[in-house]
């Protein structure tokens, strides 16, 4: 069967584990492999960790990114098959997801910037709780916040971190936000807020140093920081690939009525 050429050529990563390694080699002996530079798609072979690492990698090229589950959690991957896969390329459908931009400001007055695609989040350093101060487009929500932290998710990481902090789960396409609290103790019954995804999130911290902080963009990690700005970069869009009736959407969606 032949099928359209516009991912004719494939660009394999994988993880390091065994299950991942003897899938890459199947697939490169029946299909072939490029450099990522030179592909028309990257297909990722492991688990959301991946993914999520692969997304990192190619977040400014606009190659699109089609994983396969060969790893532990897979709730971003397709299911694994080396069975005709430039069909199933051919069929996949596109879910453009945009980042979030963190910029945060340590005790020294130095700033890191970096990129989530599940979340950026606070984190208190010691024993003691943080405590916070949020604004939304510059204006005070919340003169403080007392918790283990905070975090702002986006769509494609709600069911992540999000969604282990009782945060609310929310449909890859929704224009939202989800600023989830981390084990709040005062406000103790507040839950978070759903905001437009056009927000300009900051959040002050209240004593640092006696209660030091850190914030963590994904995987990226600032110490002792005394404001972070969260924001959605609408400047970088990224394309996941999946199977039809195995998209990200169906799955958020399910993942709202299950066990």
């Amino acid at each position: 069967m032949t099928h359209p050429s516009r991912y004719s050529r494939i660009a394999f990563v994988a993880s390091p584990g065994a299950e991942a390694q003897t899938a890459l080699a199947q697939l490169i002996d029946a299909y072939g492999n490029v450099e990522p530079a030179d592909a028309d798609v990257i297909v990722a072979l492991g688990g959301d960790g991946l993914m999520l690492q692969t997304l990192h990698a190619h977040m400014r090229t606009g190659k699109p990114i089609y994983g396969m589950h060969r790893g532990t959690v897979g709730f971003l991957m397709n299911e694994y098959s080396a069975v005709d896969l430039r069909g199933r390329l051919a069929a996949a459908r596109d879910t453009v997801i945009h980042p979030l931009l963190m910029r945060a400001t340590d005790v020294n007055g130095d700033v890191h910037i970096h990129h989530a695609i599940n979340e950026v989040a606070l984190f208190r350093q010691t024993h003691q709780a943080a405590r916070l101060r949020i604004l939304i487009d510059e204006r005070e929500r919340m003169s403080e916040l007392v918790a283990d932290g905070v975090m702002v998710a986006t769509p494609a990481g709600s069911t992540a971190y999000n969604l282990s902090a009782q945060g609310p789960i929310l449909p890859i396409n929704a224009q939202l936000l989800a600023l989830t609290p981390i084990c709040p103790f005062r406000p103790r019954r507040w839950r978070g807020a759903l905001l437009p995804n056009s927000a300009f999130v900051v959040i002050e911290v209240l004593e640092g140093d006696k209660r030091p902080v850190a914030a963590v963009a994904d995987h990226d990690e600032a110490r002792n920081v005394r404001r972070v700005e969260v924001i959605s970069d609408k400047k970088i869009s990224m394309r996941m690939l999946f199977d039809p009736g195995h998209s990200l959407e169906e799955r958020i969606l399910r993942e709202q009525f299950g066990p």
